[in-house]
């Protein structure tokens, strides 16, 4: 005799389709806060809570999409420590990047001031 079979409370569809449900809303989940991420850039507001907000949501999204459609919610606590490193390494090189080009140094110079540059050394 089979073993689900003989349990009185199993599920007929087995532990999967319970799993099923949360993937599925998790999903829809994530494609309205997509949505939120799309409007929030046509919005007349302060630059500063755009991208505040735009890192926020991503944040969200990624630790959504880690937990669940990456099975690390079942996996080792070391797993999740690995990822939040690379959450919190890309983060920093976002932040790098982001004010190495809101410096003057990265302003590009004109055609004829980097033309005269390169023929005069």
């Amino acid at each position: 005799m089979d073993a689900h079979a003989a349990t009185p409370h199993a599920d007929p569809h087995g532990p999967n389709e319970s799993k099923f449900h949360i993937f599925v809303q998790i999903a829809m989940l994530l494609a309205v806060i997509t949505g939120v991420e799309i409007v929030l850039v046509y919005l007349p507001l302060a630059k500063w809570l755009v991208v505040t907000t735009l890192i926020g949501l991503s944040t969200v999204k990624f630790i959504f999409v880690i937990f669940y459609f990456m099975h690390l919610r079942w996996d080792k606590l070391f797993c999740t420590i690995l990822f939040l490193i690379g959450l919190v390494l890309a983060g920093g090189t976002m932040w790098a990047l982001l004010l190495l080009f809101a410096s003057e140094a990265s302003v590009p110079l004109d055609a004829t001031a980097s033309a005269t540059r390169i023929f005069l050394g």
